[in-house]
């Protein structure tokens, strides 16, 4: 087995230290179900510790000239470039996605910080006109610490998302990274160390996420929270954040509509679609879930759409070829299956897949659904693993009622070649991200996040660093 190189600790004033607790989780390799390591869990003491210390950091980083900060920045993003090989193995082996995909996301995380190292720079306020001698400024500063729970399906994209911007505002953060995948995360946030955070600046805890974040919400440190992950959790948080009016970034689940209209380019449209369903097994908040094809290309589109997900190849992701990883924990492969076999009964066709894959570790065949039921569970619930669900349907109002019946909209996706039509669908379909003929939503300068039961704020773009700073009016006689 590959080496799994890393030091699972917390990260609390300045030094790595394994706590004053006795709890540990046991980190798993999904491809093997082989035991990594052991990972120590924070005690009270140890988050106590952890608040002190930010609150101190908190007030050196927030004094710390702009060019100083920026400078931090982009030193831990030329950090993660030169130890990138180190963090996507260590992702591969806690968390299953194929080793290429592991790459890509180290490379994202690196240019993502490396433009809040410039964003810090644009930390722009404005003069108000006023009568002579007299003077009203705008000024934005920094919220305050900050705490952030990541979860596990992007180990080295997730905690970077938050801590970029945190720091390029000027704020202090305590970071939770996942249990189920800490090494990755670890990695990164030590490039952010060893890039020059003055102690106290960035802390890294983990523990039972309950006791953890009811914790850290409840002290009077903490001024702002951002979560990623489910809706019911991030629902609990915001209740528990609202005691403190504390602020909130909410990037929550999602259960992406795809809408495929007959004048679509389907040579293009199938390999995109495949391709970013599968991606990182299904994991992902905007994969692309619920198809709705437009009836008179239906069965060519869903033969295509088959061809592809059969052209998958599953195992784990250290080896040659794989494109498809397994599920990164023994709870997803067993909520699919339930899913899978739910839909059957209520009369869906499985198309491809539709059974778990292998004998070790947690995997689950690439599985395509057609005629799904409105009324299943998969129809209405994100899988968040790897299946594809498909309906008809006859018109354009059609298809936008269906895009936007479900309480989510993170991201949606749209294929069509009339223009007036993709104007009309960019304008209808509830959602904070849009695909039109693309499925790529995330980029450095862009914002990411949703609406409705998917959350409010936004990550990444000027957004991401607004989220962490407050506005100040100043007048002047």
């Amino acid at each position: 087995m590959t080496r799994y190189d890393t030091r699972l600790a917390h990260h609390i004033d300045g030094v790595w230290t394994t706590g004053s607790g006795t709890a540990t989780h046991r980190v798993v390799d999904p491809a093997t179900g082989e035991t990594l390591g052991e990972l120590p869990l924070a005690s009270i003491a140890d988050l106590d510790a952890a608040l002190a210390a930010a609150a101190r950091g908190f007030k050196v980083w927030r004094a710390t000239p702009v060019d100083a900060r920026s400078a931090v920045l982009a030193k831990a993003a030329a950090l993660l470039r030169e130890r990138a090989e180190l963090i996507a193995t260590i992702a591969t082996l806690e968390q299953g996605k194929p080793l290429a995909e592991a790459r890509i996301e180290v490379g994202y995380t690196a240019a993502l910080t490396e433009w809040y190292a410039g964003e810090a720079r644009r930390n722009y306020g404005r003069v108000l006109p006023r009568a002579a001698g007299a003077r009203s400024i705008v000024v934005h500063e920094p919220v305050g610490p900050a705490a952030a729970f990541c979860p596990w399906n992007f180990p080295i994209l997730n905690p970077a998302r938050k801590l970029a911007p945190a720091l390029a505002a000027g704020c202090s953060m305590i970071v939770k990274p996942p249990e189920e995948a800490p090494g990755s995360a670890i990695e990164v946030l030590r490039c952010f160390i060893d890039a020059g955070l003055p102690a106290g600046v960035l802390g890294l805890v983990f523990g039972e996420p309950q006791l953890v974040s009811a914790h850290l919400i409840a002290s009077p440190v903490i001024r702002k929270i951002s979560f990623t992950g489910s809706v019911p959790v991030g629902k609990l948080l915001m209740k528990l954040a609202a005691d403190g009016m504390k602020r909130t970034t909410m990037e929550l689940g999602g259960h992406s509509p795809v809408l495929v209209f007959d004048d679509a380019d389907l040579d293009k449209a199938v390999p995109m679609l495949a391709g970013a369903k599968f991606r990182n097994a299904g994991q992902v908040c905007v994969s692309p879930t619920r198809f709705f094809v437009q009836e008179g290309i239906y069965e060519r589109f869903a033969r295509a759409f088959v061809e592809a997900t059969e052209r998958v190849v599953t195992g784990n992701g250290l080896a040659q070829g794989i494109t498809m990883g397994p599920l990164a924990n023994p709870r997803r492969p067993a909520a699919i299956a339930a899913m899978v076999d739910e839909a059957k009964a209520a009369g869906a066709r499985v198309a491809t897949g539709g059974e778990r894959g292998g004998t070790d570790g947690f995997f689950y065949r690439p599985t395509v659904l057609l005629d799904v039921p409105l009324e299943t569970r998969a129809m209405n619930d994100e899988p968040f693993g790897p299946l594809a669900l498909m309906r008809p349907f006859k018109t354009l109002d059609d298809a936008v009622e269906q895009a936007n019946r479900l309480p989510y909209g993170l991201a949606a996706y749209c294929f069509t070649e009339n223009a007036r039509r993709a104007h009309l669908l960019g304008d209808a379909v509830e959602s904070g991200m849009i695909g039109i003929n693309a499925v790529v939503l995330s980029a450095a300068d862009s914002p990411f996040g949703g609406v409705k039961d998917s959350g409010h704020g936004s990550e990444d773009g000027p957004e991401g660093m607004q989220a962490y700073l407050v506005t100040k009016a100043i007048h002047q006689l």
